[in-house]
């Protein structure tokens, strides 16, 4: 029997198995959290099949995510990065790659951990929704608003209030899986 995912997976297999494995799972490892956004940074304005396709692309471009080296980058690093056809070539997208990881390790030494400042808007756990279908999960909300607001007060880049609602999806601070879906129990 096929199983009964969110609708916006479609058939792309890589698509499914994001929505399967990752989607919505909570994520409390700081590594992971930066990981989803500097991702979900990158998509604004873009899909997110694309930024997913360029996954592996940006892992090796970004030294596996290591936020300690990304805040370290150079100019040479920046160069290198603009000419790098694998990954999204936004000059700003990049800085602010940049940037969100020395900011990243602020809020680490703030809070202790990035995890912990994150979860924090939640009160520690996860919000479970009850969304139909897809077009009943809204772009942001008052909770994403406020992350948002946050984190460009911390001098954040690219964290609008719906790519920090595509954020919160995505390491499971929300469950918006539709309750049709087979994941939407599991999460």
């Amino acid at each position: 029997m096929n199983k009964i995912r969110c609708t916006w997976c479609g058939d792309d297999p890589l698509y499914m198995a994001y929505h399967d494995e990752e989607w919505g799972t909570p994520v409390y490892d700081d590594s992971t959290l930066f990981e989803f956004l500097i991702l979900e940074t990158f998509q604004a304005g873009l899909s997110w099949i694309t930024i997913l396709r360029k996954r592996e692309n940006f892992r090796k471009a970004f030294n596996h995510f290591d936020y300690k080296k990304i805040a370290n980058y150079s100019e040479k690093d920046y160069d290198r990065l603009l000419q790098d056809a694998g990954i999204i070539r936004n000059k700003l997208k990049i800085r602010a790659a940049i940037t969100n990881a020395e900011l990243f390790m602020e809020i680490q030494k703030e809070y202790g951990s990035f995890s912990t400042y994150i979860w924090s808007f939640t009160d520690g756990k996860p919000i479970t929704n009850a969304f139909k279908n897809r077009h009943d999960v809204p772009a942001t909300t008052a909770i994403s608003d406020s992350l948002s607001k946050d984190l460009k007060k911390r001098g954040f880049k690219f964290v609008g209030s719906t790519v920090m609602y595509a954020f919160m999806q995505a390491i499971g601070m929300v469950n918006d899986h539709t309750i049709d879906c087979f994941r939407y129990a599991e999460v």
